[in-house]
């Protein structure tokens, strides 16, 4: 099944990984600047106390249910969301995809630090040979990124002729850039992905397979960091439960309707 639905007020696409490539492949030859964004529980409930990053994921082109709570929602709704499309699995699947099909693309990987973004071009242009960095950039480490930061980021990036922009702040501040430059950026596709840098350069370790396949990146994660990700992680259960808020309210509409359909 194709399409969106609304999760807790998120609209996300429900298409699978695969389908999910395809779609941002074709948007790397589209005229405009296109954008996705990686949404999991903890994303749909800080959008429900920051109307910016609200804003953000309304505006977005394509929002992915990156999280297995995702899925569980889905399925407790009836929708059409069956996996997970994460972030480390977009970036190297979107990667190999362009390399092979799309040679001569040009990325640019905004966030994180000068040592980790020095060990992701070399490790990408191993990998990727026949794709492009065109620049990289760590921004200072703040809260917010100022009006100045901004245009200095703007420029940068549409001086390298960037064809794929990698933003990895983290949420939400990286959506909100996104948001906020979108119509500043000569690009083709805005690609915030959180943590992914410091995956793809080893720096912090993803769970053997078993445990991602399980959905169980969360619960490894937490292990490595409790105290960084505990108060993120409370933020899972309070979605469930909105989760289960909507459920009632969309089966007793149907009653209702039900009954005024009935002789």
């Amino acid at each position: 099944m194709s399409g969106n639905e609304t999760i807790v007020g998120v609209s996300f696409s429900s298409l699978p990984l695969q389908a999910t490539i395809d779609v941002l492949a074709a948007a790397v030859d589209s005229n405009r600047a296109w954008w996705f964004a990686c949404v999991n529980p903890h994303s749909v409930e800080t959008a429900r106390r920051d109307r910016q990053f609200a804003a953000a994921l309304e505006a977005a082109d394509l929002n992915t249910a990156d999280g297995v709570g995702i899925v569980v929602a889905s399925r407790l709704l009836r929708g059409g969301i069956r996996e997970r499309v994460c972030g480390p699995d977009l970036f190297a699947l979107l990667c190999a995809t362009l390399n092979r099909n799309r040679p001569g693309t040009r990325m640019f990987f905004l966030g994180a630090t000068t040592e980790t973004l020095a060990e992701l071009v070399r490790r990408f242009q191993r990998d990727f040979p026949n794709l492009i960095v065109a620049g990289t950039m760590a921004p200072p480490f703040r809260p917010a990124c100022s009006s100045e930061d901004d245009a200095v980021m703007a420029g940068a990036i549409n001086e390298a002729r960037t064809d794929v922009l990698w933003i990895g702040l983290g949420a939400p501040k990286q959506e909100k850039l996104a948001h906020r430059l979108r119509d500043r950026l000569n690009v083709r596709l805005i690609a915030p992905v959180g943590g992914v840098f410091d995956f793809y350069t080893g720096r912090v370790r993803l769970p053997p397979r078993w445990m991602q396949r399980a959905g169980l990146i969360w619960l490894y994660r937490f292990c490595q960091q409790p105290r960084r990700l505990f108060r993120r992680n409370l933020d899972t259960p309070l979605f469930l439960y909105h989760v289960l808020q909507q459920k009632l309210r969309t089966e007793f509409s149907r009653s209702r309707s039900g009954r005024r359909g009935s002789p």
